[in-house]
């Protein structure tokens, strides 16, 4: 059997994430086409993330691999929610490492050869609300949470006690969550507003008189 040409292999795919159809249809030329991935697989070319999900390995990579991508692709429809995605709007101080992802499906974590991706369920009511697209660069639209979508999710998945007073909230902002006054101006009150008819929480109500 003819060699693979992994500088073409690159080229075509022309990113570091990958299914199995794209990669089936690069290899097309080829005969066995499943015998020349695992041919891949084993010499750490390409590496399998989860069954028909693959990434280059370290000795092919030409970039980053896109961990926000992968959480999308990964356990679907969902979206990037909670810590990770308050983190990334710069509304809390600490680099998250964990993904997590909220979904209507049930709650699932994966360890994979590239880290931990974490699924929470919430109900079909609350999951459209919110979700944005956030390009990471050309090659990467994201789905994941608003900010206000972020800071919802946490408090009705956390099973945070429940907020009663402006107070209370004002203590939750700032010592639960670390997210510092200066960066209240991040959240949308209408949007919260918004998000709070679908989620109906007498908590997010208690944050909504902070901000």
């Amino acid at each position: 059997m003819p060699k693979i040409d992994l500088i073409q292999l690159r080229k075509i795919i022309g990113r570091e994430e990958f299914d199995y159809p794209l990669l089936a249809s690069v290899l097309s030329p080829y005969l066995a086409i499943d015998q020349k991935i695992n041919e891949l697989l084993k010499s750490g070319a390409i590496v399998r993330v989860k069954k028909g999900l693959y990434v280059f390995g370290s000795k092919a990579r030409q970039k980053s691999i896109c961990k926000e991508s992968l959480a999308n692709l990964i356990y679907g429809p969902s979206c990037i929610s909670m810590e990770y995605a308050l983190s990334y709007h710069g509304l809390i101080p600490e680099r998250v490492e964990t993904i997590t992802s909220v979904t209507p499906k049930k709650n699932k974590e994966f360890d994979t050869p590239v880290g931990r991706f974490t699924y929470r369920h919430l109900s079909s009511a609350k999951y459209p609300h919110g979700i944005g697209q956030t390009w990471i660069d050309q090659q990467h639209p994201i789905l994941m949470a608003t900010p206000e979508k972020a800071l919802c999710d946490y408090v009705v998945l956390h099973n945070v006690t429940e907020i009663t007073s402006p107070k209370a909230a004002k203590d939750f902002l700032m010592s639960d969550l670390r997210i510092d006054p200066e960066n209240w101006s991040g959240l949308d009150v209408r949007k919260l507003l918004r998000l709070n008819k679908a989620y109906n929480s007498r908590s997010i109500a208690s944050i909504l008189e902070v901000l």
